[in-house]
């Protein structure tokens, strides 16, 4: 399958960065074709500006040559894959920015000749999310886990009803060994190589 995976950290030297390098390497064991979009590295601009919100209503609704880079291999992605830290439960702002500026119509969604939305990314067959989180399980799940949200139920409207999900979590980050960090990062790299 041809797979976009979406990095977002600050550091290339941090746990998700790490995560992520299991994440590629284990899709690309399993044969699959990797693009990844490290939204740190590529210079991404998360905030919309005025320009880019006037266009998101009208008929060209990407402006920005990044984002268009970003549109495009979307449109090509059978497999989507998210590789993130939860920070105040939820999505960090570069990553909601570029689902904001990157899930647009004409992209995400279409509208039919009746004027209904459907989905626009037929293609994704498989929504994966991976990320740590600061807080134990019982925690996560008392304040709704905003960003599985996002990804497994909000994307997937876009993507349609039969696409699959899988979601790999990380709890309780900041007191958990080195240990049971390498062996979450292994856990990675095995499941992505057998999707």
């Amino acid at each position: 399958m041809r797979a976009v995976v979406v990095l977002t950290h600050p550091s290339e030297t941090s746990f998700t960065s790490a995560t992520c390098a299991a994440a590629i390497r284990g899709l690309e064991r399993g044969g699959h074709d990797v693009t990844l979009l490290d939204l740190y590295s590529i210079g991404f601009q998360p905030a919309m500006t005025n320009e880019e919100h006037h266009a998101y209503h009208g008929d060209e609704p990407v402006v920005d040559p990044l984002v268009a880079e970003s549109v495009a291999a979307v449109r090509r992605a059978e497999l989507l894959v998210f590789v993130y830290p939860t920070w105040w439960s939820g999505l960090p702002a570069m990553l909601k920015g570029w689902l904001e500026k990157t899930m647009v119509p004409g992209v995400a969604f279409v509208f039919d000749d009746d004027d209904k939305v459907r989905p626009g990314l037929q293609n994704v067959r498989h929504i994966v999310g991976i990320t740590s989180y600061g807080s134990p399980r019982p925690y996560v799940k008392l304040i709704n886990d905003n960003g599985r949200r996002i990804l497994l139920r909000a994307l997937r409207l876009n993507t349609g009803w039969r696409t699959r999900r899988t979601w790999l979590p990380f709890y309780a980050i900041d007191g958990s060994t080195a240990h049971e960090r390498e062996r979450f990062i292994r856990d990675v790299e095995r499941r992505m190589a057998t999707l």
